[in-house]
């Protein structure tokens, strides 16, 4: 339904933080998306899967307003967008307080130091006074254990180093929901691990985290459900993720 000031808003269980509904989406003559549907509850940690090109990251920038579609909804808890339909900023503001994305290249912004990489967002364009949002990208640092790197440039931080700083930019406007586009692919062997102990204490904070990836082995580690793509939709896998599912 749409409220008074234009915005679209949704029922949805509180349990289920992500709906994705026959969704569609088209570049010139490839048909990317036809017809994705599923949800994400609260605590979950889903794996999305696929060969390159199939869609996986189109999931993610769809559900976080960055790719229009043209046909389905998406809902994050009670903000909706639908396909087709013009997405109001105001729509836009309430559904990037509501989702993070982690991109696979980090997408940190180079001139900056990881401190203000991290409380930038908050201040500009969500409106955090500026000291409350240094003290929360403090403690975001110190719990991702990247808070000795606070000055640090995007270009002397390590691999890992970077990614645990584009974690905590993600998180500083504490989303429900969490997006990572290809988590593992410059980490080795180590840094997986210790990235996969880190989704995992988010899961258990109640958090919300959708990953489009590549490695099955993480996938089934760490995810509490594994989705393939294939023939642009999502279908469910026919193994286990950590929980069974």
């Amino acid at each position: 339904m749409e409220s008074a000031d234009g915005m679209n808003d949704v029922d949805v269980d509180a349990d289920v933080v992500l709906g994705v509904r026959d969704v569609y989406l088209r570049r010139g003559n490839r048909q990317i998306l036809a017809g994705v549907t599923f949800d994400a509850g609260r605590g979950e940690l889903v794996a999305i899967m696929g060969p390159s090109g199939s869609g996986k990251t189109t999931i993610l920038r769809a559900i976080a307003g960055l790719d229009p579609f043209q046909a389905g909804r998406v809902s994050v808890d009670d903000v909706a967008l639908e396909g087709g339909a013009d997405v109001s900023s105001a729509t836009l503001g309430r559904l990037r307080r509501k989702v993070g994305m982690v991109f696979q290249f980090h997408c940190l912004f180079e001139h900056l130091p990881a401190l203000q990489n991290v409380w930038l967002a908050p201040v500009h364009a969500h409106g955090v006074g500026l000291e409350e949002a240094k003290r929360r990208a403090r403690e975001l640092l110190t719990a991702f254990g990247v808070e000795h790197r606070a000055n640090a440039l995007p270009r002397e931080l390590s691999g890992g180093e970077a990614q645990r700083v584009a974690i905590a930019r993600a998180l500083a406007v504490d989303p429900r929901l969490l997006l990572m586009d290809e988590p593992t692919a410059s980490l080795d062997a180590a840094r997986r691990a210790e990235l996969g102990e880190l989704l995992t204490g988010l899961v258990r904070q109640g958090r919300t985290l959708l990953i489009a990836t590549h490695d099955e082995e993480f996938a089934r580690s760490c995810a509490t459900r594994v989705l393939r793509v294939s023939g642009g939709v999502v279908r469910r896998s026919g193994g286990a993720g950590r929980s069974g599912a």
